[in-house]
């Protein structure tokens, strides 16, 4: 027969056990309403996740770049055509004589004669 302290501690600790599983239970379900609460919270307030912050953030920079990259080379095109404009506006005044017949001959390019 067995003793009947041994018994009852048996029985307590198959309580425990029950409990303590009810209680793990408990805790899962409590989680995954924080979670759901959590999410929905977020959904509301339209946030972001981390990641695609990132994605949005490496974006922007490579679009930054590329418009520093792009200022610079209008740059460099508006000197280029303000050479050849201030280039093209002093020639005739340079070479604004004609050959024999009206054409423009070797001197109208400035060139040896």
């Amino acid at each position: 027969m067995t003793n009947p302290t041994t018994r009852f501690f048996d029985e307590l600790a198959k309580v425990f056990s029950g409990a303590a599983g009810a209680a793990q239970g408990l805790r899962n379900e409590l989680d995954a309403l924080v979670k759901a609460q959590v999410d929905r919270l977020v959904a509301d307030l339209e946030l972001v996740r981390r990641e695609e912050f990132d994605v949005v953030k490496e974006m922007a920079g490579k679009a930054r770049q590329e418009c520093q990259a792009l200022k610079v080379r209008i740059a460099e095109l508006e000197a280029k055509i303000e050479r050849l404009e201030g280039g093209a506006a002093e020639r005739p005044a340079k070479g604004s004589g004609t050959g024999k017949g009206g054409k423009t001959g070797k001197s109208g390019r400035g060139g040896k004669s």
